[in-house]
């Protein structure tokens, strides 16, 4: 069984220290790209939202250009 002393637990504390300042690091780094995608989620949804104002009052002119062409959706043989 090897022996167990101070410096050997010092360099084990050391090491696994520095293991968890990586993890740590890599923490961060995955949390900064999360809050990118956050916030391009953010930017594509008030693009959608945009893209539908749009729709909407396309589909309002369209039926006020029907109404005064008397164009209506029924078809008469």
């Amino acid at each position: 069984m090897a022996v167990v002393t101070n410096e050997l637990m010092c360099e084990m504390l050391k090491q696994i220290q520095e293991r968890l300042n990586r993890v740590d690091h890599k923490t961060d780094e995955i949390k900064n790209e999360l809050q990118a995608m956050r916030g391009h989620l953010v930017a594509v949804q008030q693009d959608v939202g945009n893209v539908y104002q749009t729709l909407v009052r396309h589909e309002a002119r369209l039926e006020r250009i029907e109404n005064r062409l008397e164009l209506g959706d029924t078809h008469t043989p």
